[in-house]
């Protein structure tokens, strides 16, 4: 039966599965954990950032928020420059099919693979770094946004009027919603990382998308940064929970 599925799909099942059960996890794991009413780190970052807001509202000079801002753009356009170049250079991969497929040849545990199997694995990662590059772009802009709001707040004077909420409503939003592209962005680079084991061994591959989005669930549900920042709805003048300083993530 498993030699009927490879003749009729053209390559080894299991490299026939592996992909579908990258983009199944990757899909997967980004609608459940960007569901609503997540007690993630996204959503207690949120309350931070409507903090952030008030606060702004009440300052005269609102320089340091534009300078918060602008760290955040300089640190994405970055990775959005990244995202470029390694399109190019998966490109130009499969200009030099041959060698590359000479060098995979030679790394142990590799499984040999035609032409084509080789192309889709490169197309694979292209796809990746194609969305991350979209997701980036748009996180950028999106940040420009939250500096417009910023420049268009009302003066201190008008804390607590119905105007100044909802700026500060609207504000927080939408730099909740850059920080969520940008967040969906980063988790391609991970994902994108565990797509390289492919060209080693399909098993491979699906052992480090486990294991990705294992990472992934832990940073941002179960990490020491939550704890730090407290759980979802606690008021944020609370006492912060101990932490061991030895502890990561």
């Amino acid at each position: 039966m498993i030699a009927v599925l490879e003749t009729w799909l053209g390559v080894p099942l299991l490299d026939a599965l592996a992909p579908l059960v990258f983009l199944l996890a990757w899909i997967g794991y980004a609608r459940w954990a960007d569901g609503p009413g997540r007690p993630s780190l996204m959503a207690r970052m949120h309350e931070y950032r409507l903090a952030w807001m008030r606060r702004m509202l009440a300052r005269d000079n609102r320089i340091i928020d534009l300078q918060v801002v602008l760290v955040l753009v300089q640190n994405i356009a970055f990775f959005a420059s990244s995202s470029i170049i390694l399109i190019g250079g998966l490109a130009a991969v499969l200009g030099a099919r041959d060698q590359a497929l000479a060098i995979l040849a030679e790394l142990p545990l590799a499984a040999p693979g035609a032409a084509r199997l080789f192309d889709a694995k490169v197309l694979l990662l292209v796809l990746v770094f194609v969305y991350a590059f979209f997701k980036f772009t748009w996180t950028l802009r999106q940040f420009n946004y939250v500096a417009i709001l910023i420049g268009a707040a009302p003066p201190p004077s008008e804390v607590g009027s119905p105007a100044a909420e909802r700026l500060v409503e609207r504000a927080a939003r939408m730099a909740t919603r850059a920080a969520d592209h940008f967040n969906k962005a980063m988790r391609a680079y991970y994902f994108g990382l565990a797509g390289l084991a492919w060209f080693v061994h399909p098993a491979l591959l699906i052992a480090a998308v486990v294991w990705v989005a294992l990472v992934s669930w832990r940073r941002e549900f179960r990490s020491t940064s939550l704890t730090i920042l407290g759980p979802v709805g606690e008021p944020l003048d609370a006492a912060p929970a101990r932490v061991d300083a030895r502890s990561s993530a």
